[in-house]
């Protein structure tokens, strides 16, 4: 039976409608996430408790730190590297600019520098979400059939499995990685029950678990590499998005959550909605390293 006695807790006020993308950043010691549909990126200083947000040109899914100190980040409409020291927004690589009701959704860098994002409809209902990934200033997308809203991609620790979500299909499939990025031997990771939500962000710890959060689904869940699942952490809110794996010892989670779709009981009933959680977990998460634009 998974672990389900542990509880997350709030650890900053937010109010997101649209929390996304936490990663710990070892460099600076702190969490970057995003409010989608604020659209701002946020930079939370654990120790100081400090909340930092810089405003987005559009919508923003996540960020990844890269080599020249600032990040590359995944905005509606494209690639841009994103400064912290001025605020900027620069486009690097245009996608879907043919699909303008698209926006950039979910990434994560794998061990050999590419980074691998999703795309979906921001209406959440055309099937015109895919998977990309992108190195050394080439884009490509992959063959991984679309869907309305792409989640993950997860990477697992030594970069040759490769996590997709279908959230609206309530799926995870996994596939081979090739050394160019070539996918093969599509599948079934895990199916989510009719109570369980909507898988949501998806990330890899260093045994190679599977951390997804639940759209919906009040609780975050680990698989092993088999599907079999490990833990349960419950929230106090229904829409938990992502987790972030990081701290000195690469054991504290951080998640991040939604205020999103929750009409006005629903958010009397979960006052906390929005907010960035914390709890501890047993096996650490992968550092991520810089990527290089």
């Amino acid at each position: 039976m998974p672990n389900d006695t542990v509880v997350a807790t709030s650890i900053c006020d937010v109010a997101a409608t649209l929390g996304e993308g936490p990663i710990w950043v070892a460099r600076d010691s702190a969490l970057w996430f995003v409010d989608i549909k604020a659209p701002c990126v946020y930079r939370f200083d654990p120790d100081s408790a400090s909340l930092d947000s810089w405003e987005a040109p559009d919508q923003v899914g996540w960020v990844i730190p890269e080599t020249g100190g600032g990040f590359l980040a995944g905005v509606r409409g494209g690639l841009h590297r994103f400064d912290p020291a001025t605020g900027s927004f620069d486009l690097l690589a245009p996608v879907h600019a043919e699909t303008p009701g698209n926006r950039l959704n979910d990434a994560a860098r794998a061990p050999d520098g590419r980074v691998w994002f999703g795309t979906m409809d921001n209406a959440e209902t055309a099937k015109s979400g895919h998977v990309y990934h992108w190195q050394d200033g080439t884009l490509t997308q992959t063959d991984v059939p679309p869907v309305a809203i792409t989640n993950g991609p997860a990477i697992s620790p030594d970069g040759r499995t490769l996590y997709t979500v279908d959230t609206l299909g309530k799926a995870i499939d996994a596939w081979t990685v090739g050394a160019d990025g070539t996918l093969d031997d599509r599948r079934p990771f895990i199916v989510v029950g009719p109570d369980d939500g909507h898988p949501d962000g998806a990330i890899c710890d260093s045994e190679g678990g599977v951390w997804v959060g639940f759209f919906g689904g009040w609780a975050a869940r680990r698989y092993a590499p088999d599907g079999t699942c490990t833990d349960v952490v419950r929230f106090p809110v229904a829409n938990i998005t992502k987790i972030a794996l990081g701290g000195a010892d690469g054991r504290t989670a951080y998640a991040t959550t939604a205020a999103k779709g929750l009409d006005a009981a629903a958010l009397a009933e979960q006052p906390l909605a929005g907010n960035l959680f914390t709890f501890r977990v047993a096996v650490p998460g992968v550092p991520v390293e810089p990527v290089t634009l």
